[in-house]
């Protein structure tokens, strides 16, 4: 299965948590809940994933290709983004999201994974799965 995104990809990630301490039983506790902006890139990433969700979920190994295209502002079409987001934070919302669609039983089924990020022309996420 693969299929191309045209978006403007999120830069929020996973680690965007609003920490609220609170008092229980006289002890300090902290949860940590998702930022309105995390939640907001969550709802859209599902948005825009849904459609492609298989009817069947993945119950075996697979590979995750996912190339991450952000819009060029006058870079050079194809050339690699070496600033944040970091890889490893986007496809923790992208996983979650597929999660959640039953793209897969579980993303740890996501034994190899190619993640790529570029500056390109036409914005968006290719995402490739491939059963193992």
């Amino acid at each position: 299965m693969q299929f191309f995104i045209p978006m403007q990809p999120p830069t929020t990630t996973h680690n965007a948590k609003q920490l609220h301490a609170f008092m229980r039983g006289g002890k300090p506790c902290a949860v940590l809940h998702d930022s309105p902006e995390l939640k907001a890139t969550r709802a859209k990433l599902h948005a825009y994933l849904a459609p492609y969700a298989p009817p069947t979920p993945w119950t075996g190994a697979v590979q995750l290709v996912v190339k991450w295209l952000f819009p060029a502002e006058g870079r050079p079409n194809g050339s690699w983004k070496t600033s944040k987001p970091d890889t490893d934070n986007l496809e923790k919302a992208l996983k979650d999201e597929m999660t959640r669609l039953h793209f897969w039983r579980d993303d740890a089924l996501v034994c190899s994974e190619v993640v790529e990020k570029f500056w390109a022309d036409t914005p968006g996420i290719f995402i490739k799965v491939v059963e193992l």
